[in-house]
């Protein structure tokens, strides 16, 4: 009689372990960026990226949910600590931001503690990622965009004298600016006018005028798509046409409410994503945003898509469970990262130990009020 029972409760044991692996994983993934505010054209595509690859993954059925947690920061470090604190208290399990530099680097210092992982969509300087195991990235790094953007620069032969503006009281702007002058040293660009800005500054005359008085044919904007766009309007004025080539923070400058982007025509962006691509990824993606969103996909929008599909690849290698809490999970998400490789939107890629990506940069081009490859 024991030996039956003994193997009736095996069999019982057995049928509810198999039962539990049977169910569907249901991973919680937060995303936290700006959706309202000056940044709000990051944060809501990284999250309508991110949103697209949720529903694409559920809907594959195989066996995976993704709930999509999302706060928005405004970006805005103390709010995106409070947005931290309200998806961790809703089960998050790991975390796609923040979007921004300041917001993300305020984010990883407390997850760090608390060891929950992250993967930034968009947060590229390396400040994000110092002494903090748990925060990858998916983006390129500033001194990455720096270096790339010279390299292309003297590639393509696109000026001989060049103007950097760029904003000193920003460590995104700044990181780009320092790699891009040591790489053009490298590489004998002639840079005839350096200025700079703050978050403060709402006349950028001065640095057009410093850049068009020495003769600058190239103007390098390290920066995001607000100020450039005040640059572009500035120079408009005073009838000075140069080349403008900036960084991925300028993407979106199509789509800045009040703006002619008709000023932004051949301005030129290093991005890991060209909408115009002719790859069944990038053409299927483009036309489920322009459904759901009236508009082109930028390349925040392809970021926020490729880290989901980053995070359940990692998930997977990692052996996460539904419900797994995140301190728990946060080492076996870290060691995983590393040995993944994925191919996505923005490239091919794979992780170093310090949670930089490597993958290649392309350039992009406005024409026509579109964006499309440098090679077009």
């Amino acid at each position: 009689m024991k030996k039956v029972l003994a193997m009736a409760l095996a069999l019982c044991l057995a049928l509810t372990v198999c039962s539990a692996l049977a169910e569907d994983l249901v991973l919680k993934i937060a995303h936290i960026g700006p959706q309202t505010g000056p940044a709000a054209v990051y944060g809501l595509a990284t999250y309508r990226g991110a949103q697209i690859a949720a529903d694409e993954i559920t809907a594959a059925d195989n066996g995976i949910t993704i709930e999509l947690l999302n706060e928005d920061d405004t970006h805005d470090a103390e709010k995106a600590v409070n947005a931290y604190n309200n998806v961790m208290e809703h089960g998050a399990q790991m975390i796609v931001g923040t979007t921004t530099t300041a917001p993300c680097i305020a984010v990883g210092a407390k997850a760090f503690e608390e060891r929950v992982f992250m993967l930034t969509p968009s947060a590229s300087s390396t400040d994000v990622t110092a002494d903090k195991d748990n925060v990858y990235q998916l983006c390129f790094t500033d001194p990455n965009q720096g270096s790339a953007s010279a390299a292309v620069i003297s590639e393509k032969k696109l000026g001989t004298k060049i103007a950097v503006i760029y904003n000193n009281a920003d460590a995104y702007s700044t990181g780009i600016y320092q790699t891009f002058v040591q790489k053009a040293a490298e590489l004998g660009l002639e840079i005839v006018s350096t200025t700079t800005f703050t978050d403060d500054t709402t006349d950028y005359s001065a640095q057009v005028a410093d850049a068009q008085n020495n003769g600058a044919d190239l103007v390098f904007l390290p920066i995001y798509y607000t100020p450039a766009s005040q640059i572009l309007i500035a120079a408009s004025s005073k009838g000075y046409t140069p080349v403008f080539f900036g960084v991925d923070g300028m993407d979106g400058i199509l789509t800045l409410e009040g703006f002619d982007t008709k000023l932004a025509e051949g301005v030129m962006l290093l991005t890991p994503f060209v909408a115009d691509a002719k790859d069944d990824l990038t053409v299927k993606f483009v036309a489920k945003y322009n459904e759901l969103y009236g508009e082109v996909p930028n390349q925040f929008a392809a970021d926020g898509y490729d880290c989901i599909y980053a995070l359940v690849e990692a998930a997977r290698k990692a052996g996460v469970q539904t419900g797994s809490p995140a301190e728990e999970i946060c080492d076996s998400m870290i060691a995983a990262m590393q040995e993944i490789s994925i191919t996505g939107l923005t490239g091919t890629m794979k992780w170093s130990a310090n949670g930089e990506v490597d993958k290649v940069p392309t350039a992009m081009v406005i024409k026509d009020g579109a964006y499309v490859g440098l090679e077009n």
